[in-house]
This record gives structure tokens, sequence and C-alpha cells, in this order.
């Protein structure tokens, strides 16, 4: 791995870092927020859609940077390190990715636009009720009648549906093929007359995701990305440029500071159990170790993409598993230090709550952390056949 910069990278580094302390905005939304209601992020995208950084790894061709992977991955560190909002989401990550790529002209002048404008969340259409893990399971139908597709069903686990305008969308259009095979990718309009999103609100009491439902909902053919039944090869392409998940490390390193920082100012007082737990010292210790351990994981994907020019395979898998689970021991120890304090929460008692209810809500959100985006059962099963070659049960 190699952990110093060449002179143009350490430029761009500069670059970034002034660019962030001049630009940065001071009301930016954290969490499960409407990343457009503040007026602050709204700003902050438009200056970055200035640069070409909303997508700054994709083609210039296409309105991006046309940055390295080292250049995308130092973009991402310095904006996580200054928490600063980044351009997020299945716009940028997936759907802009598989458009440049598969996508006819039609569609990439129509969606390519947006997504740089900074101003278009996009939803993912892919879990279903009975197909979660097993996701070319799914059972929601699209019947072609003339040059639309008429589709049917249910999907869940939508996050952002509620404030999406544009969805992808899996749907199975060959009932009789074998499962993986007669399954094609849509782009669905939210408005459209049919679909009725309702939300589901965790146990953090937070609406992120939402039940999508279906009826008689009409999808022009046109809105089919690549061949018709060859969806789910597409969905498998794995399109994002950076992968290396350098947020997430450096985000679980800030919260492990944050907590060592809260114990330090309140380490006698009633906020705090640390005084009369003296294991609690250590368990802070091991985790913030634990999350330099995940930013290793993270040099070490993209120092394999910038040195081989392939994309991480069961190594992404590794951090995945790693850095979800680690996310949940970090909030357990927040829990733990903060004792019965730990429940209070910014919305029921306000400046009173430590660390202003970050931790009891996390605690609760983390639970999903292992769940979504592939299971820790699956990730494993796929670190096991590919990493190790061990033979499928």
């Amino acid at each position: 791995m190699e952990f110093r910069d060449t002179p143009d990278e350490a430029a761009f580094r500069t670059e970034i870092r002034n660019f962030i302390a001049t630009e940065q905005p001071k009301d930016a939304p954290r969490g499960a927020a409407d990343p457009f209601a503040m007026e602050g992020t709204r700003a902050w995208l438009k200056k970055l859609a200035d640069r070409n950084w909303i997508a700054p790894a994709w083609p210039r061709e296409y309105g991006g940077a046309g940055m390295s992977v080292m250049e995308q991955f130092i973009f991402n560190s310095e904006l996580a390190e200054a928490r600063a909002p980044r351009p997020f989401g299945i716009a940028v990550g997936f759907a802009g990715p598989t458009l440049i790529v598969h996508g006819t002209e039609e569609q990439k002048k129509k969606h390519l636009p947006e997504i740089l404008s900074g101003d278009v969340v996009w939803c993912q259409g892919y879990s279903e009720p009975g197909a979660g893990s097993d996701l070319a399971a799914l059972q929601t139908r699209a019947v072609r009648d003339g040059d639309d597709f008429v589709v049917n069903g249910q999907k869940i686990w939508t996050s952002g549906a509620h404030w999406s305008k544009w969805m992808i969308l899996l749907a199975r259009t060959d009932p009789d093929a074998p499962k993986h095979r007669g399954i094609t990718y849509f782009i669905v309009d939210m408005k459209s007359p049919g679909i009725t999103v309702r939300p589901l609100v965790n146990m953090a009491d937070s609406h992120e995701f939402n039940e999508v439902f279906f009826e008689d909902v009409r999808i022009p053919r046109t809105n089919i990305i690549g061949e018709e039944n060859r969806g789910w090869y597409l969905a498998q392409t794995t399109l994002s440029f950076e992968r290396s998940n350098i947020g997430s490390a450096v985000g679980a390193r800030q919260t492990v500071e944050d907590m060592v920082t809260f114990a330090k100012e309140h380490v006698a007082d009633h906020m705090s159990t640390l005084a009369h737990n003296g294991s609690l010292r250590g368990e802070l210790m091991e985790r913030y170790i634990e999350a330099q351990v995940a930013t290793m994981m993270s040099y070490k994907i993209v120092s394999m993409q910038a040195k081989e020019g392939v994309p991480p395979g069961h190594e992404a898998s590794v951090a995945k598993l790693y850095g979800t689970e680690l996310n949940q021991r970090i909030y357990r120890t927040g829990m733990k230090m903060l004792g019965l304090y730990g429940q209070l929460d910014g919305k029921s008692a306000g400046p009173e709550a430590p660390m202003k209810g970050r931790v009891k809500y996390m605690y609760l959100r983390a639970v999903a952390n292992t769940v979504e985006g592939g299971t820790s059962e699956i990730q494993r099963n796929i670190i096991a056949t590919r990493g190790l070659g061990l033979p499928r049960a």
C-alpha cells in the first residue's frame, strides 16, 4: 500500500482543503434528513457541481472531473475528515454510471445533466418482502403492452423513495425463464400514476425507508436500460469508481474521538460511567484501534484499484462486513459510557442529551447496518467462496 501522495496528489489535496475551508456550509443536516432540506446543503452541492465534483470520477465527456482512483480517494477522505456533505446515493453511485455504460444516448442526455446538477435524488427498487438476500427471487411483474410495460408488485426498504424523482427498478418480464434471466432493468418516474409510497419508520424513529407499491404502472419501453430480460447482469455490474469506503472508516474514527473527548470532559460527573468502570478506557482504546484497521482496509482496496486496475471483489465484502459490525461495537461502547443518560435523545431532552443524542440514535440505527447492502451472512459467504476458495455448502 502507498500512503504517500505524489506531488500532483498533494497539490490536489491542498486544493480540496482550501475549498472546504472557505465553502463548507455550517447548517448541513446529518443522518437521514432530506438531503435538500437545508439551503446550506443546496448551495454546497451547487458549488461542487460548478467544479464537476458531484460525480468527480465520471469521465469528462459525461460531465465528471475524470479523476483517477487515488484522486477520488483523496476527495472522499478530505470531505469525510471535514465532515462536509458528500455527493451520495443511487444517482451518483449506481444509476449514473450504469447509464454511462449501458444507457442510450437519449437516456444519457436526459438524466446525466440532472444528476450532475446535484438537484435530483434517485432510489433503488430492488428488495421485496420475499426477495432480499435472494434478490433474484423477486416477483414484481412487468408485462408488455404495446410501447409500454405495465408493472404490478411491491418493493420494500426503498431508501429515499419519498423524496426521489426517479427509481431504478428490477422487474420480472419473463416468468418462464430461469430466475436470473427473466429480469429487466427500468427507469421509473416516481410521479407515475399507480405508485404509492408508504413510510417505514425504523426503531431509531427515523424515516429513511419506504414501501413502494405498483398498481398498473405504465413504463415506456424506452425506459429500459440495456436489453430486455438481461437486467440481472446490469444490476450485478459494479460500476462505482471508488469503493474503498474511506468515508465510513473516517467517520468511525471521528465518532470514537468524539466519545473520548466527551469522556474526558465528563469523567467525574453524572453524565458518564467512566469513573466507575475503568474497563471502558480499554474498550474505547480498542474501538479506536479497530477504526484505524478499517482505514487500512480502505487503503488496501484503493491501492488494488490504483495499481492493478481491477475492482475489489471479496475485499470489498471484508471491508463492508468489518465496518458495519464495527459501527455496532462503537455505539454499544458509547451506550456503556453514557449509562442511563444514553437513553436521552435530542428530540425529547434537547441540550440535556449527551452528545446531542447521537449515541442513542446510532445505537438503534446501526442494527440495520449489517442487513442493508447485503447481510453479514451474505458477505461471509462471498469471502469464503470467492476469497478463500471454499466449496459452497
